[in-house]
């Protein structure tokens, strides 16, 4: 069965497509909220979290590699939130942050401009116009965020398998929809997609670690998986960070090998 990803516009209906089709596969449901719990657990601060994934700063404020560290530290506590590789999550470009997974089933939901003006009163009350300017914050935010991060166009249809305008389907239609379309052969997990997902949370929480930790938090640096063998890359600020880089990667469970190609120095991008 796939990993199911719901990006959406302000108020679209996605949220109760995810939490309704989470129920009929049996399947955790995680949105922005749990990603956020998880997060925290992992000791980043709610600051960051927030600067991360809903008002992205100036850069001298935080900066692109602390940014993708944070990221990244998101995607680890969304994969911890997966069922033996099952999910269904809604919110801001999930279908990014599990870009090397090959059975996601990446969805758009989308409703005219009306429909989430009526949604969000219904939600928050007030007025069209401040139900407006609510969308239209919100939507600016998300799209910045994709740019920034990925240099990408959320509205680009090219990003998705699917697009549901729930003006024009039922939400019990837009489920069924769904649902038949995890069966489908292009989203059935393989032993390679399996695998990537492993690797993908392995990576994540290795980086994680070193992000967190507080000898290794200043260093500039990536980690890749590949069945337990995580080779490290990026600078760090002294030779005994780059020992600290090896001594954490290694306690991480799951981790059978760690190459470190991390040199001493700075870079600007931290």
């Amino acid at each position: 069965m796939a990993i199911v990803t719901l990006s959406r516009g302000t108020y679209s209906g996605a949220r109760t497509v995810a939490e309704e089709l989470a129920k009929r596969l049996g399947y955790p449901c995680v949105g922005q909220e749990a990603i956020f719990a998880a997060a925290r657990a992992f000791g980043v601060p709610e600051a960051e979290l927030s600067a991360t994934l809903i008002k992205p700063p100036r850069i001298l404020q935080l900066t692109p590699g602390k940014r993708i560290a944070i990221l990244n530290v998101i995607r680890a506590a969304l994969l911890k939130l997966s069922c033996n590789g099952n999910l269904v999550y809604h919110g801001f470009a999930g279908h990014l942050l599990l870009g090397e997974v090959q059975h996601v089933l990446r969805v758009r939901v989308i409703a005219s401009l009306e429909y989430r003006i009526a949604a969000a009163r219904q939600r928050h009350g007030g007025t069209r116009e401040e139900a407006l300017a609510r969308i239209r914050r919100r939507d600016r935010q998300s799209l910045h965020w994709a740019r920034y991060l990925y240099g990408i166009d959320l509205l680009n249809p090219e990003h998705y398998d699917l697009m549901l305008n729930l003006e024009r389907l039922s939400i019990d239609e837009a489920v069924q929809t769904l649902a038949g379309m995890t069966e489908l052969q292009s989203f059935t997990p393989s032993a390679a997609s399996r695998q990537a997902f492993e690797d993908l949370l392995l990576g994540s929480l290795v980086w994680a670690e070193l992000y967190l930790a507080p000898e290794t938090k200043a260093a500039d640096v990536r980690a890749e998986a590949r069945q337990g063998r995580v080779v490290i890359t990026g600078s760090a600020g002294s030779e005994q960070r780059v020992r600290s880089i090896r001594e954490i990667a290694r306690r991480v469970s799951g981790v059978r090998e760690v190459v470190c190609e991390v040199g001493v120095g700075s870079h600007w991008y931290w």
